[in-house]
Order: C-alpha cells, then structure tokens, then sequence
C-alpha cells in the first residue's frame, strides 16, 4: 500500500464510522467496527466493556516504551437544523459532514491509520502501541476511560505516554495542541432555614439573604491571578432554586449551585474549605443551616513541556509550518483520567463545528493528522527507545 493510499485509508475509515449512529452511550457499533479494522491490521483487541459501555482496548507488540493513543467514538445527539444526514457522511467540496467528524471519529480513525502504516513501514520498532477507544465521553465519563485503565491495572498493561486524539486547534490546523486541562467542580449549596408569613418575618428564618450574600461574596472575589501555565480560575453561578408558589411565605429552602473551573493552584477539598470558611462567617448569625456537596467532573493537570511534548510540536510543525502553542484551555476531556497513568498531552482537528448542526472537517486534514500521528510514533520510538 502506498503512503497516499494509508492517508485516503484515513478518510474512509472516517466515513464508515460516521455512517454508524453512536450517540453517547450507544457506540457499540462504531466500537465493534473500530475493533473488525484494527484485528485486521495485527492488533490483539479486547473489551472492557462497563454497565452496558462500550470499550475497547487494542495492543500491538510486547515491548517498552509504550506508546498509548486515546480516543472515544460516541457522539452527543444530532440535533435540530441540520441541512444534510448527520449519518450521511458526505463529502463535498473538500469537506467531510456528519454528527462526530470533529468530536472525534476522524481523530481516532487517523491514529488508528497513522499506527498501522508505523507498524507496516516499521514492523521491529521494538516497543508498544496501545488504543485506548471509549463510548461513554460525551456521557457522564465513568463507565468509559476510567473503565479501560481499571482493566488495564488489573492486566498490568501500562503506557508511559498518551496522545489524545481530541479537535485542539481554534481555526487552524496545527495553531494549538494541549498539555493540561482545568479541573471542574460543581456544589451544591442548599440553606435551611424556617418557613413563615412575609408580614411577619422576625418570625421566620430566611434562607434566601445569607446564600445571595454567600453567593456574592463567592462571585466578587476572585480564585487567582493564574499561574504558570493556566489562565485564572474562574466561578459561575449556574442556578438559584427557591420554588416557592407565594408571594406572602417566606420559604424554609433555598438552594444553588456554583461551577469553578480551576487551575493547578486548588484542588477540589481546598475549594471545598473556601466556601465552607465564607460561609462560616455569614450563616451562624442567621440561624440558617447550609448543606454543602459537590461533584468532581475532572482534577486540573499539566504536563510540563519537555521532549515529548517537544516532539509532538516537532511534527506537527514539520506538517502544518506551525508550532502549536501549548495551551490549558478548554473544558474537560479524557486526558484528566489518563494523565493519572502517564504523562500525556492531545492534538487533533480544527474543533470550530464540534457538537453543531452540520458539523464538518476538511477532509484533507483527516489525511494530514494520519500524517502528523505516524511522524509522532516515528519521533517518539526513535528518541524514547534509545533512552529506556
């Protein structure tokens, strides 16, 4: 095969993943297609599937280092005000359209591409390559990645790096890759206080003054300056929840919730301990109780440029003539849970089209990614093998 046709291999494996509907966390078709390709190719594939999630994990060689792409192959809903199939995978004037083709299908059918021309240009590389491929990241992201590398501890299977194929560049292919993410948490803040008539309210506990002072307080202070690598955290009042039918009652509830997006500088318990120390200067003088949970949605991380990130901006560079800066922004992805294992860093496609009504990749950057990804595992088994 030659290099052109592998590149064109990429597109058309795009194309068939986008012609299965996968929307989170039914992937397991695109999943068991996926696998039929790779087993094709060489790989030894298995299934750590979870609660009904489709996963898959493939490996080729026996041999350290090893080398681990992550991806995931479900979808979030096609939605409304689409003007052409959103399983229709079409391609028309350079551009490749379906629910999936930024957020990631094309990601992970050009690192599925870029590691099986490797393995065929380079059959004695000497060390590993793994996929890590999950159908549960545009879902509540606990039975997916997270189920994968439970699997693998327990198989003693360990990457000691990790690309995440995920759309990273704003406009421009090659303009940004990531080496860190904020961390989200969300509380939930819900005052108690003691119901009574509005004409009458020394006779009530009002739950509602100290949370908006609480709430206040919380928003008009800044987290942080930001640090080396991250921009300042930053806190959103999504909701404020009285429920209350009555213009003459003054409610025994109020409740809200806060999102923070934070840097490496907080964790979730000292994020925790800071609203807790606030409230505890606005509610004991009320009489007003405050129940304060929170859930986790990912950690902060960064990994600190060095030769593998250095190598990834090498190649892509050499593709693009960009160097992508190194960039923390963004939302969450798999890259949280695969950092706990192995230093790892993403780049992908231009993600302006990710998650809208007819969202669409240039197909030749499918081509080029593939490129990128094999220059990357070239890069990396030359420079990492004759260190280890």
């Amino acid at each position: 095969m030659s290099a052109d046709e592998a590149l064109d291999e990429a597109v058309i494996l795009t194309q068939a993943l986008l012609r299965i509907p996968s929307v989170t966390p039914d992937a397991g078709e695109a999943v068991a297609h996926l696998q039929g390709w790779l087993e094709a190719k060489g790989f030894r594939c298995a299934r750590p599937d979870r609660n009904g999630v489709p996963n898959l994990f493939a490996r080729y060689g026996e041999g350290r280092p090893a080398f681990a792409f992550n991806g995931h192959l479900d979808v979030v809903p096609p939605g409304g005000g689409w003007t052409r199939d959103p399983w229709g995978a079409e391609l028309e004037g350079g551009r490749l359209y379906g629910r999936g083709a930024a957020d990631m299908k094309s990601g992970v059918a050009a690192f599925a591409v870029a590691a099986a021309r490797f393995l065929a240009a380079t059959p004695d590389f000497g060390g590993s390559i793994l996929l890590t491929i999950t159908g549960d990241e545009e879902g509540p992201s606990v039975d997916g990645t997270p189920a994968i590398l439970d699997w693998m501890a327990a198989q003693g299977e360990r990457p000691d790096h990790c690309l995440v194929g995920e759309p990273t560049c704003p406009a421009r292919m090659g303009e940004m890759m990531k080496i860190g993410r904020r961390g989200s948490v969300t509380f939930a803040l819900t005052a108690r206080g003691a119901q009574g008539h509005a004409a009458y309210p020394h006779r009530a506990r009002n739950p509602i003054p100290p949370l908006m002072k609480l709430l206040d307080r919380l928003a008009s202070e800044p987290l942080d300056a930001g640090t080396a690598h991250f921009e300042p955290s930053t806190l959103s009042i999504v909701t404020v929840d009285v429920g209350n039918p009555a213009d003459n009652v003054i409610p025994a509830e109020a409740r809200a919730k806060l999102n923070i997006r934070f840097n490496d500088a907080h964790t979730a318990d000292s994020l925790h301990k800071r609203i807790e120390a606030a409230a505890a200067e606005i509610f004991p003088p009320t009489g007003v109780d405050l129940e304060l949970t929170r859930r986790v949605s990912g950690v902060s991380f960064v990994t600190e440029p060095g030769p593998f990130t250095a190598l990834i901006r090498d190649s892509v560079e050499a593709a693009t003539g960009l160097r992508p800066e190194l960039s923390t922004s963004g939302g969450t992805s798999d890259a949280r849970y695969m950092q706990a294992v192995c230093p790892t860093a993403e780049f992908g496609l231009v993600g302006a089209t990710l998650h809208k009504a007819d969202e669409w990749v240039e197909a030749a950057h499918v081509v080029q990614l593939a490129e990128i990804y094999q220059a990357i595992l070239e890069r990396y088994f030359q420079s990492f093998r004759a260190a280890s």
